[in-house]
Order: C-alpha cells, then sequence, then structure tokens
C-alpha cells in the first residue's frame, strides 16, 4: 500500500512518531502500543491484533529506540505482550527495519536472514540533533538531585564524544566550572580550546575528589570500586552510557553514593521533539534507499 508504514513497540517518541506519520498521510499499522491512552483516541491509526497483521502490508517497519532492553525481547513498555527478537525479525522479509541500538549479534542475525535495516542511532543527523534532548535532560537531573545550584559547581564529565560536547558547552553557559576526560591527546586539545579543563585518564584518580558533579558517557566502567573511594560523599553521579555503563553500580550502591543511571533520557524528557528528529531521519533515510 502507498504511503503505508508499521509501527511495532517503542516509548513515548514512537507513539509521537505515529501521530506525525498520519498527519502527513501515512496509513500506519500499529502493534505492540495497546496501552497508548494517545492513540486509542486518535483517528486513522490501526491497532492490529497480532504482529503478522501489523506488517503486511507496508515495507518499512519502525522499531523501538533501543530495538531491545533485555537483549531478548523488544522493548515494548505501552503492551502487555512480550515479543522476542527471533519471532519479531521471522517477519520481518521482504520488509525494511528501522530502530536504534540494533546490537551486533541481532546485526548478524538480520543479516543471515538478508533483512534490511537502518540503526537510527547510527545515523549522523540523528545522533547530532538527539544530544541536545539528552543534554538538557541530564542537566535537568543535575538540578533536581543536587541541593546547591550547578552554577558554581565543579563538574567532570566523561568523555568528549557528541553529548560530551553539547553537555560542556551548556553547563559552562549556566556557570559550572566544566572538566572534561579524554585520552586522546587531539580531543584534549579541542577541550583546552574551547575554554574547559581537560583531564587526561592517567590523570583522573588525583583530581576525583574535586568534583561536585560527574556525568559519564562512556560505555565501559571507569569509576570502578577502587575510585568510587575518591569522590565526595555528597557527590552526584549520572550516568548516561548504555548497559553495563561507566559506573560500578552495585559498588556505588554500597558506599551510598547518590548514583543516577539515566537511560533514553530524550523519551523522556521531550519525546516530541525527538520523535521530530526520527521522522526526519526516516525520510532521509528511505528517500536514500529509493
Amino acid at each position: 500500500m502507498e504511503k503505508a508504514i508499521s509501527v511495532v513497540g517503542g516509548d513515548l517518541r514512537i507513539v509521537k512518531l505515529v501521530e506525525m506519520l498520519i498527519a502527513d498521510g501515512y496509513t500506519v499499522y500499529t502493534y505492540g502500543l495497546e496501552y497508548s491512552e494517545d492513540l486509542l483516541k486518535l483517528e486513522g491509526v490501526e491497532m492490529c491484533p497480532t504482529l503478522k497483521d501489523a506488517v503486511t502490508d507496508s515495507r518499512a517497519v519502525v522499531g523501538p529506540i533501543p530495538l531491545s532492553s533485555d537483549r531478548k525481547n523488544l522493548s515494548m513498555p505501552f503492551s502487555h505482550v512480550k515479543l522476542s527478537l527471533e519471532e519479531f525479525i521471522e517477519c520481518l522479509d521482504g520488509k525494511t527495519l528501522i530502530a536504534g541500538n540494533i546490537t551486533e549479534p541481532i546485526r548478524n542475525i538480520l543479516d543471515s536472514k538478508s533483512v534490511v535495516y537502518i540503526d537510527l542511532l547510527k545515523r549522523e543527523e540523528f545522533s547530532v540533533l538527539n544530544t541536545i534532548s539528552t543534554a538538557e535532560g541530564t542537566i535537568q537531573i543535575a538540578m533536581e538531585e543536587t541541593q546547591r545550584t550547578v552554577h558554581g559547581r565543579n563538574v567532570l564529565i566523561m568523555g568528549f564524544g557528541r553529548i560530551g560536547k553539547v553537555l560542556s558547552k551548556m553547563l559552562s553557559g549556566i556557570g559550572a566550572k566544566v572538566y572534561c576526560e579524554a585520552r586522546k591527546d587531539e580531543d584534549l586539545a579541542w577541550i583546552k580550546a574551547y575554554g574547559y579543563e581537560p583531564i587526561h585518564l592517567n590523570d583522573l584518580d588525583k583530581n576525583l575528589s574535586k568534583f561536585d558533579i560527574i556525568i559519564n558517557t562512556i560505555p565501559f566502567q571507569i569509576l570502578d570500586n577502587k575510585r568510587l573511594d575518591l569522590l565526595k560523599k555528597d557527590i552526584v553521579i549520572i550516568d548516561l552510557a548504555s548497559n553495563p555503563g561507566g559506573v560500578d553500580r552495585k559498588s556505588a550502591k554500597e558506599k551510598n553514593l547518590k548514583l543516577i543511571w539515566a537511560l533514553s533520557l530524550p523519551g523522556k524528557v521531550a519525546p516530541v521533539t525527538s520523535a521530530e528528529f526520527i521522522k526526519e531521519t526516516i525520510y532521509h533515510a528511505l528517500k536514500e534507499m529509493h
């Protein structure tokens, strides 16, 4: 069917995306979103009883971001149904899958079945725009979890990728004293050029005691049990990294340190804006393919 698209699972961002696709004239078939009150009241959405019904009449299938939270089942917070990744993939023959954070094992399965897929988080335009919501949500958490202003506080950002760059700019703009950890000389030079304080990973231990807030963006453990002992007792740690994260969560809990593992912030703090970014990226990707 012309201008038909399937949407399976997903969070509030995906719900808002469905609304936008219908407004753009698409016929949208959904599955795994039956608990969304917004969609129940929306005219034009096809809420299908089975996965097969949802994907039969469209060439593109939009999945969640991330595709799976437990590496076994599709991420479907608006459904009572558990849908295994294997069962989902079996229904994708001849379709194009559009989702986020498609892990290597799943990519291998998709490749073996010749399923075309687009990982939104691998698309540069989406990743860059998505950092804005992530950075704003992170600062909101920092403000809520500390009993002091962020202005004037010593804030360490671990990692100087997309999120680290945007966070540094925003935090500096509200008066925080921004320190950035990196291991590459090139990144350390840019950190200094932007006016932040660079800290090489090798020098991290001797600096940890000065920070009021630490924000981690690195997806492997940096703040281990030993390093957690070097922190202030009233520190606020915000970990943005995907599983397993960059902080020893068990040790942090045992030491009574305030740790917030903040995943999928765009869907929580700015679902409408994030949906706009998703829609724009999907349109670009489909145009490139056809």
